[in-house]
């Protein structure tokens, strides 16, 4: 059985969508659309950079989507492969879960790109740019990562914002806590802590203002019936029903990313094989989270042509 998954933020590089766009009408279609809707010429900072701007939070959510729908809409304009009908569900590590939908029909292209864009410049619009701060926990479970968030909060919030895998899991809050939960992490049992290059600090209760907004945007634009359903985020469960879905998109802002635990469920539904499309980010999640399946990374019309060969 195959899950089609989709990644996150810090999947983007410059370049990214360029071999595509080149090699397939359909992928260029996607970056046209997409470059419409936002009146913006998001491809161009895709395909050539600046860097520093692709990495922008507003740039770099919606372009990742385009670059996943792009690949989904390959492999079934160019070689008749259909997600609704080769998969059994999706889903997609945070601003992915909208890659995710837009896949499965949920929402449209272009409404998936302006609900990206503003999730991306609400965002960062929360908190301003230096008052908070995340940082990866390696060799840490979620059990260690609670303990160690409650003890640097001193006031302040620390909290798990991402449950990535066995042996990686990110918190998020003020840039204080951040920093002393660095500096304790040893003691927590964690081999080491990481300071992220991030603008603000996702996945936890300081980001309530740009959740305060998308739930007036889904609001105006709600996710319609979907081809397959989707494992949520926020509850590392699977939903169908639109007006749920709607709910935990609003709950995700501040929510943790339960990634393991919804990889876990994925696994015990009889997922074997996991396709991602637009990264090689989650697969190696997953690896670590069901070891007994096998994992498929499209980013190249290489890769494309690997796996419709395979399944």
């Amino acid at each position: 059985m195959i899950a089609f998954v989709f990644p996150g933020q810090g999947s983007q590089k410059v370049g990214m969508g360029a071999e595509l766009a080149a090699a397939s009408a359909a992928a260029r279609e996607v970056f046209e659309e997409v470059d419409e809707a936002l009146g913006q010429k998001l491809t161009a900072i895709m395909m050539d950079g600046p860097e520093d701007q692709l990495t922008l939070t507003e740039n770099a959510q919606p372009a990742i989507m385009a670059h996943s729908i792009a690949i989904a809409r390959v492999l079934e304009r160019d070689f008749g492969v259909k997600l609704a009908e080769k998969g059994e569900a999706v889903a997609g590590h945070s601003l992915g879960e909208y890659s995710a939908l837009a896949a499965v029909g949920a929402f449209s292209l272009a409404d998936s790109a302006r609900l990206l864009k503003l999730r991306g410049q609400a965002m960062q619009q929360a908190v301003p740019v230096g008052v908070g701060g995340m940082c990866a926990l390696l060799g840490a479970d979620l059990e260690k990562a609670t303990a160690l968030a409650e003890a640097a909060a001193q006031g302040e919030v620390c909290e798990v914002a991402n449950d990535n895998d066995p042996g990686q899991v990110v918190l998020s809050g003020h840039a204080g806590a951040i920093a002393r939960a660095v500096e304790l992490a040893k003691e927590h049992g964690c081999k080491r802590a990481v300071p992220l290059p991030v603008s603000a600090p996702f996945h936890c209760s300081l980001m309530q203002p740009a959740a305060d907004a998308m739930a007036e945007a889904l609001a105006a634009t709600p996710p319609q019936p979907m081809l397959l359903p989707v494992y949520s985020n926020f509850t590392a469960t699977l939903t169908s029903e639109p007006s749920v879905e709607q709910d935990l998109l609003v709950k995700q802002v501040t929510g943790r990313v339960r990634w393991r635990e919804s990889m876990e469920a994925m696994g015990q539904a009889g997922i074997t094989h996991f396709v991602e499309l637009g990264g090689k980010v989650v697969g190696p999640m997953i690896r670590k989270i069901v070891p007994a399946s096998t994992q498929s990374s499209l980013v190249s019309m290489e890769d494309i042509e690997a796996l419709v060969k395979e399944i």
